[in-house]
């Protein structure tokens, strides 16, 4: 039996408007549940962005520059910088005089525990919160890692900056410890350096469990799968992406909760508190925590003190090339 083209133009104009209804639902409803599962459930903030910057980051080993500016030969020695140009955690103590290893005072807590782990470990410490000490990247690349701990705000200058910027692209290493993510916060490719986040805000200081989710690293081999361990535990905007997570919090055992003071309600299933990558050109080894002086105890009377020292020795050492770095 014949059938018109009338009919056929009919039939085929009506399946084109029923495709269009079915897609506009979609687009307005969300995607089929085969991509979306309503098992997986998020309870943290959302659509915490993943930005690009630019650079080779990541975890695979080619993003790294192997120029030889470094030579095992030599010893490793690290740069501890403490500059802070807005809230000072207490237990970095009293600002430091200009120049490059000046006096410390026995409050100055994180600087003296650093210096004692080098001391232990195998690598040498100086330390500073005199930005001209970071004005060339020659002297820089005198140091296997740079570490941040607890700095603040925006305290580089342009030339510190550049310098920095052009250590790490030559090869070197980066440290960033807790209130490290409280700093230049309008720099991107600073950002970027700290895995893609930033500090945004934390709830009060308490207890809680870290579960350790990679144990192949340098840094959590040597670490129980979980350990109690107390700080503020810091919210990230943006959240780290494009890296190699190792440690999380448990936000069901924070008898307080993770929501933070500026409303962040923390990160929810998966709270990262430790990462590494490789960063334009060097290695990056990053976490938030170290809040407290009691992290570098070694009495037992603070919760996961001596775990959190491992975790930052190990980290200190693959950073600097010493141990294998984000395996």
């Amino acid at each position: 039996m014949k059938r018109h083209w009338s009919t056929i133009v009919t039939a085929s104009a009506s399946a084109v408007v029923t495709a269009l209804a079915m897609v506009g639902v979609m687009l307005a409803t969300g995607l089929p549940s085969a991509a979306h599962d309503s098992k997986v459930k998020n309870t943290g903030a959302q659509n915490l962005g993943d930005p690009d910057y630019g650079v080779c980051r990541g975890t695979n080993p080619a993003c790294y520059h192997d120029w030889g500016n470094f030579d095992p030969a030599d010893g490793y020695k690290v740069l501890l910088y403490t500059a802070t140009a807005g809230p000072r955690h207490a237990d970095l103590g009293p600002a430091l005089a200009p120049g490059m290893d000046p006096p410390l005072a026995a409050s100055n807590v994180v600087q003296n525990a650093v210096i004692k782990l080098g001391q232990q470990n195998g690598f040498t410490v100086d330390w500073t919160e005199d930005v001209n000490q970071l004005a060339s990247p020659n002297d820089l690349f005198k140091y296997n890692a740079v570490i941040f701990f607890s700095t603040s705000r925006d305290n580089l200058n342009l030339a510190a900056q550049t310098s920095l910027r052009q250590y790490i692209r030559g090869g070197g290493g980066f440290v960033g410890v807790h209130n490290a993510f409280g700093t230049e916060y309008n720099w991107p490719w600073y950002e970027g350096l700290l895995g893609g986040a930033n500090y945004y805000d934390h709830g009060p200081e308490q207890t809680g469990t870290v579960d350790i989710v990679d144990r192949k690293d340098v840094s959590t081999s040597g670490l129980p799968s979980t350990f109690t361990f107390k700080d503020e535990w810091y919210n990230l905007v943006p959240f780290p992406s494009g890296v190699r997570f190792l440690a999380t919090v448990d936000e069901k055992t924070l008898p307080n909760g993770a929501k933070g003071s500026m409303g962040d309600p923390g990160a929810g299933d998966f709270h990262p508190v430790a990462w590494c990558q490789y960063y334009d050109g060097g290695r990056a080894f990053l976490t938030t925590l170290g809040h407290d002086a009691g992290d570098f105890s070694t009495d037992g009377s603070f919760p996961g003190a001596q775990d959190f020292q491992k975790l930052l020795v190990g980290g200190i050492r693959s950073a600097m090339g010493a141990a294998p770095f984000c395996k």
